[in-house]
């Protein structure tokens, strides 16, 4: 009997321990917290309180405890964000979402209370999915969905594993593996599938893709819901193989082509079968996932041949089928140059409806003037968000639009036309750059006080470093009056772009063909700011923060150094200056290559954290090297010989990161070099191939790492210095 006394006191005692494991994480914010330092979530109180029709959180003090009271666990997240930058000088972000809490945290010694009317904060493009996360194994969209909860977005897209629900339905339409395989792209092209523009390319995809993908996104979706975050799963809006009238006698629009690219055609959503379509789509994605409260369509992107479609009657169509899988369902639509289209929405009533006003912080198009695609009368009956943009194609550089977002965003707040305005959303085809910019976007919700561009920055600084510096301050003014400050009336699309990147040129200005980049700051400012930063950076060190913007302040002075020392290279070879030109030349060079050493030491500028993530995805060695094709391929040509030269899609997503730059761009502007070296000697000019120089690279498979080579401030200061001169 003792004994058995003695084993159940045992398995009672593991019970014990598993329900209170249980119940310690029941709560998503309790794992968030303990994911962020180990202990952390007994040093707060976190209670839920639906108080009102506003999201709102609470700060407040019990004890040696913390409490964040709020209506919901995002609201709660958003105040324990609030809290650790603001009392704790603790700024978590994608390049740091863990940090070393005090033992005993800093009092709310006065209760402060935020909240916002504005409910509905959305977050990622199609575009996110494919240039940041295309390899995200299920620990780093953990900490995704930790950064979203934190910073207040509660409506994120959810796309992850579309493409089986798409190998699931194709396959019961009568498609074999082999033809479905033709359709569905590769892991890194997954984006301008969804969007209806390409088919195949960067497959076929082996049978474990879709086993992973879908696991992963069961996780995800759960995670999301755990906080009461509500997932945007993609819609069905008439997408289909581009031979489905061959096939399956459905009486579908001619197939085009983008890009150098066959298009999937389009099923007029007056087909018989369009319903029938529609719901095996939704009930193979049910299946998989669930149903959801919103769901993302848009039909026409980037598309032509639209005169040959009843838009009204694809409206209805579209909204029908969707209503009917969930009545109180929402369609989620782009705001992008035509879209959505007005024929298409001005019969659907208010609420059925959400529309991103995609580029607000620069082209707003819900009525504001002046912006080049504002659209008269705005969106009318019709709800929509506030979107920033900010990044396209992941590309790396500091880039912000300051004066003009809060402009904007304040002009939105008593304009009639935006009496529908429900939101913020945050649309950036990439992201892990540029975290000042995501940071004042997702807290201005919760501000009821205007903010000026200078106070803010000031708080920012001091959260983000965990203590307050006027050099660190200077350095920043200059940024935010500079590159930081993208001015109204320049449309460029993104960063500011590295001419390392660029395929060589005697005019080359911008790198990618899409590119509308203008020049609208002083290219030495960065280096007064990247100085100041080097001032002090022994002060910082081991402060991650700070040393993440060290390297990405002093890389993008680099970059700036080399646009000029490249135009001093042209003008001595159109004035036949051959000792400055082997001068310059060579210095530019040596940039190119400082550049690459000094993003070596930090694991998020190094092109191997983007291989060996892709590598890791698979099961095998023809997995893996499927997977690193697709990776190395998107950033580089991006496309086949045909749509990387005359599709001109090649470089649109160019990284300054290490390993590439070296053994990349490099080689392109050595070569370049060399030939109007020649010239110089007399030699007639070479036109270049680049394609065949580029394609090598694509299809290697030499290693590249993740991990960061030597002390960043070391080598910032090194490199600094030999780039500007003198001691540093």
């Amino acid at each position: 009997m003792p004994s058995n006394v003695n084993t159940m006191k045992k398995l009672l005692s593991i019970f014990m321990m598993c329900w209170l494991t249980c119940q310690l994480f029941a709560n998503p914010i309790t794992g968030m917290l303990e994911r962020i330092d180990k202990g952390a979530s007994k040093k707060f109180a976190i209670e839920l309180k639906s108080i009102g029709d506003k999201d709102y959180f609470e700060l407040d003090q019990k004890g040696n405890q913390v409490v964040v009271r709020a209506n919901n666990y995002v609201s709660a997240a958003s105040g324990i964000n609030w809290y650790l930058k603001y009392y704790a000088g603790v700024h978590l972000s994608w390049n740091g979402m863990a940090a070393k809490l005090p033992a005993v945290l800093p009092k709310v010694t006065k209760k402060e209370r935020h909240e916002t009317s504005l409910k509905l904060r959305y977050d990622f493009n199609y575009c996110t999915f494919s240039y940041s996360m295309a390899f995200w194994d299920w620990k780093r969209w953990e900490q995704e969905i930790d950064w979203m909860a934190l910073h207040g977005i509660n409506l994120p897209l959810a796309v992850v594993g579309e493409e089986c629900v798409w190998f699931n339905m194709l396959k019961k339409l009568g498609y074999s593996k082999e033809e479905i395989n033709k359709f569905i792209s590769g892991p890194a092209f997954m984006a301008w599938w969804e969007m209806n523009n390409l088919e195949g390319w960067g497959g076929p995809n082996p049978d474990s893709w879709y086993v992973q993908q879908t696991a992963l996104q069961k996780k995800i979706v759960k995670r999301m819901r755990e906080y009461g975050i509500e997932p945007v799963f993609p819609g069905y809006s008439g997408m289909v193989p581009h031979d489905a009238k061959e096939k399956l006698g459905l009486n579908v629009t001619e197939p085009e082509l983008w890009n150098g690219y066959l298009r999937p055609a389009f099923l007029q959503p007056t087909d018989s079968r369009f319903k029938e379509i529609a719901a095996l789509y939704y009930k193979e994605q049910e299946a998989l996932f669930g149903k959801a409260n919103y769901y993302s369509m848009d039909p026409f992107h980037e598309a032509k041949g639209i005169e040959k479609v009843d838009l009204d009657a694809a409206g209805k169509a579209v909204m029908d089928a969707m209503k009917k899988v969930n009545p109180k369902a929402v369609w989620v639509v782009q705001g992008w140059t035509e879209n959505p289209r007005e024929d298409m929405i001005k019969n659907m009533k208010n609420g059925d409806l959400l529309i991103l006003d995609l580029f607000s912080e620069c082209r707003p198009m819900w009525g504001m003037k002046p912006s080049l695609w504002y659209r008269e009368g705005g969106y009318k009956q019709h709800n929509w968000l506030f979107c920033m943009l900010e990044n396209f194609g992941g590309n790396v550089g500091l880039h912000g639009r300051l004066d003009q977002l809060l402009n904007n965003f304040y002009e939105t707040r008593n304009n009639p036309l935006a009496q529908h305005l429900k939101g913020i959303g945050l649309t950036m085809e990439g992201i892990e750059n540029n975290p000042m910019m995501f940071e004042l976007m997702t807290e201005l919700p919760w501000r009821s006080e205007k903010v000026t561009k200078t106070g803010w920055i000031k708080e920012y600084l001091t959260a983000r470093y965990g203590a307050k510096d006027n050099t660190i301050e200077q350095a920043w003014t200059v940024l935010a009056n500079g590159i930081l400050n993208c001015p109204q009336g320049n449309n460029q699309q993104g960063t500011h772009e590295s001419i390392f990147c660029g395929r060589p040129s005697l005019n080359n200005f911008q790198v990618s063909s899409w590119s509308k980049m203008e020049n609208y700051y002083d290219p030495t400012s960065t280096e007064d700011a990247a100085r100041l930063m080097v001032q002090v950076a022994d002060k910082y060190r081991g402060n991650n923060n700070f040393e993440y913007d060290l390297v990405d302040v002093v890389r993008q002075s680099l970059a700036d150094r080399g646009r000029i020392v490249y135009n001093r290279t042209v003008a001595d070879f159109k004035s036949f200056d051959k000792k400055a030109f082997k001068k310059d030349s060579e210095e530019f060079l040596k940039l190119l290559l400082l550049q690459d050493k000094l993003l070596g030491t930090r694991s998020e500028f190094r092109v191997g954290t983007w291989i060996e993530s892709a590598r890791n995805l698979g099961n095998n060695e023809e997995e893996k090297n499927l997977y690193e094709w697709n990776a190395r391929v998107q950033i580089t040509t991006w496309g086949n010989r045909y749509s990387a030269n005359e599709g001109g899609l090649r470089d649109y997503a160019h990284k300054e990161w290490n390993g590439i730059l070296k053994d990349f761009y490099y080689k392109r502007w050595e070569a370049y070099w060399k030939t109007l070296s020649d010239v110089l000697d007399g030699k007639p000019m070479v036109e270049l191939d680049y394609y065949s120089m580029e394609e090598p690279w694509t299809k290697a498979t030499n290693p590249y790492t993740s991990a960061p080579e030597n002390d960043c401030v070391t080598v910032a200061k090194e490199v600094f210095a030999k780039a500007f001169g003198g001691n540093n």
